[in-house]
């Protein structure tokens, strides 16, 4: 038995929440799409979806909560309802979607409110591409957020060649650029070709559970799935990302997943112990889910819910993994966590890796049924240690059906790991969003501590680097 896998949002909102437009609001789009007003049922092994009218009663909820509780600690009493969620049953005869309003202040927002959505509706990427798309800007709330470099989406063609090049072999050198251009460019699909067969053959041997990762502080155990799920969240400064990655020519992806290697091994020494060795380095992979249908742009995804049809609009899952590694280990240059992740994501980049797992998992599902493709997914999971995920926000202050958005925070529960990381960008901001085994994790606070200390050490080190550039 397999625990349904959920996508969890919070958004703070900058003043209480005006219920009945946004009520509206909520009727006129994300009710409006395909997937929100369909009800999966069960045709044989393989679910299909079924058009149904929906009762925004049974989807807009508005709990009635402990106000002695919200007094005492607002921030907590927040906490607590999302936790909540991870825990309670979603009523399959209806559309698998809720919006929780929390009508109440905490320390970042006048009020804030919960989506939980069900994975078959869509993947974690497309499913916060789609609220997105219900938001306005806030300087003129009839036109979508701006988001960073936006571009006008590419023809199809083009996106297939756009996805080549980032998931395929170089682009063939012309005739002309000599032999050694096309020498050079034959070793690079052999390293290519070598990359994909090694990751793919640990992919298999992970799902097959024949390599697992070392047991560490961070791994979960038997049946976490099944365990309650605490969401603690932290906002940092963009900017100081932006300086790290301008100090080490690398790109803001690179310092997210070195910032997340300092810190968990901030977290991980500590919890070890001065009467254990803490010279000694180890590792653990991370799971990376990457959706391999091109991203619809904002603008299209408002456009079929006002429609309420697809359109040629593409949706649903079309997932592919990359199993990264984090190092655990203690460095005296901080800037060496972003080194070493840099090298990791540049390897990683260069392998069908992605495309790879995807066609295993599907071939398996066509083969075998859901059922034994869902288990394939656990194992390979249970094999690992942790989920990680970043998202590009909004450049600019956005407006959540008339109420202005604070902050976002992604999420999702449901799958066999005591650990996700997730990082969310909006405006000069970036959001570390943990979901933890709340029994496991009693000092996730702490693991938070560890994030923004991290970065402050990277900081620094990196306004050290730019100084002495300078100078020479």
């Amino acid at each position: 038995m397999f625990h349904d896998f959920y996508i969890v949002a919070v958004l703070g909102l900058g003043k209480p929440i005006d219920l009945e437009p946004a009520r509206a609001g909520v009727g006129a789009t994300l009710a409006r799409h395909p997937r929100f007003c369909s009800i999966r049922v069960m045709d044989g092994a393989e679910p299909r979806w079924v058009r149904t009218t929906v009762n925004l009663d049974d989807h807009i909820i508005v709990p009635d909560l402990d106000r002695a509780a919200i007094t005492a600690d607002p921030d907590k009493a927040l906490e607590d309802y999302v936790a909540s969620l991870s825990t309670l049953p979603m009523d399959q005869s209806r559309p698998l979607w809720e919006v929780h309003v929390l009508d109440f202040p905490t320390s970042e927002a006048a009020c804030a409110v919960a989506l939980r959505i069900h994975h078959a509706l869509g993947d974690g990427t497309s499913l916060v591409s789609l609220l997105l798309a219900c938001t306005r800007s806030a300087a003129d709330p009839r036109a979508l957020p701006a988001m960073p470099s936006a571009q006008p989406p590419p023809p199809p063609s083009a996106r297939r060649k756009q996805g080549r090049r980032v998931y395929g072999a170089p682009p063939l050198p012309a005739w002309s650029a000599g032999a050694l251009a096309l020498a050079a460019w034959v070793l690079a699909c052999a390293v290519l070709a070598w990359n994909t067969v090694v990751d793919v053959a640990r992919f298999v041997a992970m799902a097959l559970q024949l390599v697992r990762d070392p047991p560490t502080v961070f791994a979960g155990v038997e049946g976490v799935e099944f365990r309650r799920k605490r969401f603690v969240m932290r906002t940092l400064s963009l900017d100081d990302v932006k300086l790290v990655k301008q100090a080490l020519g690398c790109t803001v992806n690179d310092v997210l997943v070195g910032v997340t290697s300092a810190a968990l091994s901030r977290y991980h020494f500590r919890k070890l112990g001065a009467e254990q060795d803490t010279s000694r380095s180890t590792c653990f992979r991370s799971v990376l889910f990457v959706n391999l249908r091109p991203t619809s742009g904002i603008q299209e995804l408002a456009k079929m819910m006002e429609s309420g049809k697809h359109n040629d609009l593409k949706w649903g899952n079309r997932l592919g993994y990359i199993v990264l590694p984090f190092e655990i280990v203690r460095h005296d240059d901080p800037l060496d966590y972003v080194r070493n992740a840099k090298k990791t994501v540049d390897r990683k980049k260069h392998s069908f890796e992605a495309i790879a797992t995807h066609m295993i998992a599907e071939t398996v599902t066509k083969l075998f049924g859901i059922e034994v493709s869902t288990g394939l997914f656990h194992r390979m999971i249970s094999s690992t240690t942790v989920l990680f995920s970043n998202l590009i926000g909004p450049a600019e202050r956005i407006e959540f059906y008339g109420n202005p958005v604070t902050y976002i925070a992604p999420s999702n529960f449901g799958h066999p790991s005591a650990l996700t990381i997730h990082w969310q960008s909006y405006m000069d901001t970036i959001k570390i969003i943990l979901a933890v085994d709340d029994a496991q994790f009693l000092d996730s606070h702490d693991l938070l501590d560890d994030f923004a200390e991290s970065l402050e050490r990277l900081r620094n080190a990196a306004s050290t680097t730019f100084k002495a550039q300078v100078k020479g």
